[in-house]
């Protein structure tokens, strides 16, 4: 009788193993799907825009200014701010999001 119960617990604690190891996998893939995945393809979104950017778009730097594209030069881009007034900055600097939002009321 002894030896059945432990056969038994033996058994059991085999199947939980399993279910415990197909729970982490389901974990890590919902992980995956909800934050890797998605800030993935957020990180490919901007490197595109940034790359497809062109002379006359209106963007808005990370640090909040606004301007219109006046030239690019290689890595850096000079904006027009106002009537004359141009300041140059780094593509990385520039928001994805502010010619989205603009391009969308248009």
């Amino acid at each position: 009788m002894i030896n059945s119960i432990l056969l038994q617990a033996n058994g059991a604690g085999g199947t939980g193993i399993l279910g415990q190891v197909f729970l982490f996998g389901s974990i890590i893939l919902i992980m995956y799907f909800f934050m890797i995945r998605p800030q993935q393809k957020k990180q490919k979104d901007a490197k595109n825009f940034i790359q497809n950017i062109k002379k006359g778009d209106q963007v808005v730097t990370i640090g909040g200014i606004h301007g219109k594209i006046s030239s690019i030069e290689g890595d850096a881009v000079i904006l027009e701010l106002d009537r004359g007034m141009k300041i140059k900055v780094e593509k990385s600097a520039i928001s994805a999001e502010y010619s989205k939002k603009s391009s969308g009321t248009k």
